[in-house]
């Protein structure tokens, strides 16, 4: 557990300055989002093959202990808000253990690291309670359909009844606020956008709707199939009225009420309208990269510092591995660049 003070254990790097994670673009760093695996139990279709998914090699992924060494390091130096995400990160036999464990972490003034997690809800009826009593504040749950038809051929597995049960027991949980998040596909689901919306309305929840992104397995992202912000919006205003909820800051969703408020509808349109500018997110994949952006060419290793440097030393050469990848970070992601080119990690090896 980190705290302020020297006395804090080993994990924090002392000898830097305080909230240093600043870019060359003055981008303030706060959110870390960390992966605990790229296996998943779905198959979504926009993001994972069918088959034949080249998993990471067991030992190449970081331990709890290694995780929680890398985040320390992070909170001393201005993170304050940590996702774990995947893959599916409930696939992870500890994950209990690692969010009771980064809950403790504290930032240098005392304030407590706010953890929430993104998950595709299955291993929820178990865990939603124990994740709350470890700390876990609240859940991003993802779902593109109501329709167990279409649920079974986007996600190639039959469970959307068991998905719908998760977001339940998450509720019950009082993991709030319950955000779901679904991917708008032309042709796939894009006629479900008001039924996910009233969905969500009708019980409390935040619905989110993402635009697709070129994070695919197959690489078969077509940005002339993409459904945009507008065009959501456009469907949405058809069946409520929204308002538009200001101050959104650093967060990725733009947020509108609906039909007056208190509930919300939120759009993360990465592609169309992108949000760069006020980008305070790094991510750590689960074998140990740190990454500036989703869209990355570049990442930073984390786990050969852990591995291999003397234990005196690991602190230091994390916050060096931090400033690295901060030095490396772009103005934008450059999807509209001709010269951007697809991560060669998809989406569920990447963590969101």
């Amino acid at each position: 557990m980190t705290g302020p003070g020297p006395t804090a254990g080993p994990g924090r790097a002392d000898a830097e300055p305080r909230g240093t994670l600043v870019d060359r673009f003055g981008r303030a760093h706060h959110d870390l989002r960390i992966s605990l695996t790229d296996r998943c139990s779905l198959r979504c279709t926009y993001c994972m093959p069918a088959e034949g998914v080249p998993w990471l090699a067991r030992s190449t992924m970081l331990s709890t202990d290694e995780i929680v060494r890398v985040a320390a390091v992070g909170v001393d130096l201005g993170i304050r808000e940590i996702r774990l995400t995947g893959g599916e990160p409930l696939l992870r036999v500890d994950v209990v253990d690692v969010v009771r464990r980064l809950t403790a972490l504290t930032t240098p003034d005392g304030a407590p690291v706010e953890v929430s997690l993104t998950t595709n809800a299955l291993r929820l009826p178990a865990l939603a309670a124990p994740l709350r009593d470890a700390g876990l504040q609240r859940v991003n749950i993802s779902l593109d359909t109501l329709d167990r038809a279409r649920f079974a051929e986007l996600t190639r597995r039959d469970r959307l009844v068991e998905t719908l049960a998760g977001i339940a027991a998450a509720d019950a949980a009082g993991l709030h606020p319950v955000k779901i998040n679904a991917v708008a596909m032309r042709g796939v689901n894009d006629d479900e956008v008001v039924a996910l919306t009233r969905f969500a309305v009708e019980r409390g929840y935040q619905m989110r709707f993402i635009e697709q992104m070129p994070l695919d397995g197959g690489h078969t992202w077509d940005r002339t199939a993409m459904v945009t912000q507008a065009e959501i919006l456009e469907r949405l205003t058809a069946a409520f009225t929204l308002t538009e909820v200001p101050g959104r800051g650093a967060a990725p969703a733009e947020l509108w009420y609906v039909d007056g408020g208190p509930a919300t509808v939120g759009v993360i349109a990465s592609v169309s309208a992108p949000f760069c500018g006020a980008c305070d997110r790094l991510r750590l994949t689960a074998d140990g990269q740190l990454r500036a952006c989703l869209f990355s060419q570049a990442e930073v290793d984390t786990r050969e510092i852990l591995r291999t440097s003397p234990d005196a030393d690991v602190a230091e050469g994390l916050a060096d591995a931090y400033r690295r990848c901060l030095a490396g970070k772009k103005a934008g992601h450059g999807i509209d660049d001709p010269t951007f080119l697809q991560p060669r990690r998809p989406m569920s090896a990447i963590g969101g």
